[in-house]
C-alpha cells in the first residue's frame, strides 16, 4: 500500500472516530451542566463512564473493521447494549448520554444494505425517543402539560435529526475509502497486466530473432562438418554445432518459462481490471487448482476473454466459473453486455488463437450469445489422467 492510499486510509479513519470525539465532548458539557445544578450521584455516573470507556473501545475496533471491509458484529451487539444502559444510567440532563446510542448508529450502519441502515436508524429512533423524552421531563421536573409535549416534540426532532445524519456521513466517507481503495487496485492489476504482456514480447522477440539465428548456425555448422570430413576444422565445427543447439534448447525452455501464465494470478488480476472499470466481477472457483498442463492455457483464455469483455461490449457484470471433473476442466466466461457484431466480425478477439492452444492439450472452445442477452465464452479441457504407479495393480 504505497503513501497516497495510507493516507486516504488514515483521513477516513480519524473522520469515522470524530463521531467518538463528540461524544466525550458532549458528556463534558453535560457533566459541567450538571455541577452548576446540583450534586453528583456518582452511584450513577461512576458506571457510566466506565461503561463508556469500554465502549470507546469496542468503537475503535469497529472502526478497524469497516476500513477492512469486515463487519464487526460481535462489538457492535456490546456496544447497542451499552448505549440503552448508559442512556439510563447515565446522571443529568439525557441528550449527553443518548449521544452514545447515535454515535453506535453511525458505525453500526457502515457495510451493510441502505435497507438495513434506514430499519436500524428507525429502531434507534423507536427506542431512544421515549427514553429521552422521559429523562428531560424527569431532568426538568416539568408538570405544565404544554411544556411536557413540548419536550416529547423536542425530544423527537432532535433524535430523528441525530439517527438521518451521522450514519449516512459515515456511509459516504466509507464509500470514498471503497473507491479510491478500488482505483488504487484496478491500478495495481492493470501494472501488472502490463509487465506480463512485457515479459510475453520480449520472450516472443527472443524466440523469434535469437532462436532464428541459433538454428541457422546449428544447420550451417552441421553442413560444415560434412563438407569438412574428417579435418580438425571439421571437429571444431562439430562442437559448435552442439554449442548452437545446447543454447537453442536452453532458450526454447527460458522462453517457455516467461510465456507460462500462472491461471490463480491471472484471475485476480483480471478480476481488479474488470472492477476499476466499472465492471462487477464474480468469480466461482473450485476449492483446488487446475491441473498443470491446462492451467496456464486457461489463463490465456481468461486473459482474451476479459479483453474482449472491455473492449468489444458494454457489460456491467462479468462472471468467471472454474469446475473441475474427474473428466474435464472446465473455463465459463459470462457478461451481459455483448455486441453481437464483435464476434462475428471477429475483431481483437483472438478465439483462433485460444482454440489452437486448447486443441493442443485435446480440449475445444466455444463463444456464443446466450438467450438472456448476454455472451458466453466456454473452454473444457479433458482432466490428465496420473500415470499408476508400478507394482499397483
Amino acid at each position: 500500500m504505497d503513501k497516497a492510499i495510507k493516507r486516504v486510509r488514515r483521513v477516513v479513519y480519524w473522520t469515522l472516530n470524530t463521531t467518538l470525539g463528540l461524544v466525550w465532548f458532549v458528556l463534558g458539557i453535560g457533566l459541567l451542566a450538571e455541577q452548576e445544578a446540583g450534586p453528583v450521584e456518582w452511584w450513577r455516573l461512576g458506571p457510566s463512564v466506565a461503561l463508556l470507556v469500554v465502549f470507546s473501545v469496542l468503537f475503535l475496533r469497529v472502526t478497524r473493521a469497516i476500513l477492512d471491509r469486515r463487519y464487526a458484529q460481535r462489538e457492535l451487539v456490546a456496544g447497542a447494549g451499552i448505549a440503552v444502559v448508559v442512556a439510563v444510567l447515565g446522571t443529568g440532563a439525557p441528550t449527553s448520554w443518548s449521544f452514545v446510542s447515535f454515535a453506535w448508529l453511525s458505525v453500526a450502519s457502515v457495510g451493510v444494505r441502505a435497507r438495513t441502515a434506514w430499519i436500524m436508524a428507525v429502531t434507534t429512533l423507536v427506542v431512544m425517543w421515549p427514553l429521552n423524552a422521559y429523562r428531560m421531563i424527569e431532568f426538568t421536573a416539568e408538570t405544565d402539560p404544554a411544556t411536557r409535549a413540548g419536550i416529547v416534540v423536542g425530544s423527537f426532532l432532535y433524535t430523528a435529526l441525530m439517527c438521518g445524519t451521522l450514519p449516512w456521513a459515515n456511509r459516504l466517507w466509507v464509500w470514498i475509502w471503497h473507491i479510491a481503495e478500488e482505483a488504487h487496485e484496478g491500478r495495481e492489476a492493470q501494472a501488472r497486466l502490463a509487465v506480463a504482456e512485457e515479459r510475453l514480447r520480449f520472450a516472443r522477440d527472443l524466440h523469434d530473432l535469437v532462436g532464428h539465428q541459433l538454428s541457422a548456425i546449428a544447420v550451417k555448422s552441421e553442413l560444415a562438418v560434412r563438407l569438412g570430413g574428417d579435418s580438425p576444422a571439421s571437429a571444431e565445427m562439430a562442437e559448435v554445432r552442439g554449442l548452437a543447439r545446447t543454447a537453442l534448447r536452453e532458450l526454447r525452455e527460458a522462453v517457455k518459462g516467461y510465456r507460462q501464465l500462472d491461471l490463480a494470478a491471472e484471475l485476480a488480476s483480471v478480476r481488479g481490471v474488470l472492477e476499476a472499470a466499472g465492471i462487477t466481477c464474480d468469480l466461482k472457483l473450485p476449492y483446488r487448482d487446475a491441473p498443470g498442463e491446462t492451467a496456464p492455457v486457461f489463463a490465456w483464455v481468461v486473459r482474451e476473454a476479459v479483453t474482449n469483455v472491455l473492449r468489444h461490449s458494454t457489460a456491467t457484470t462479468c462472471e468467471i466459473t472454474l469446475r473441475l471433473t474427474p473428466e474435464e476442466t472446465i473455463l465459463e466466461v459470462r457478461n451481459n453486455g455483448v455486441q453481437k457484431d464483435a464476434v462475428k466480425n471477429g475483431e481483437g478477439s483472438g478465439l483462433a488463437g485460444l482454440a489452437e492452444r486448447l486443441g493442443a492439450v485435446g480440449g475445444k472452445l466455444t463463444a456464443e450469445p446466450d438467450r438472456k442477452g448476454g455472451f458466453v465464452l466456454r473452454a473444457v479441457a479433458p482432466t490428465a489422467k496420473e500415470p499408476a504407479l508400478a507394482g499397483r495393480p
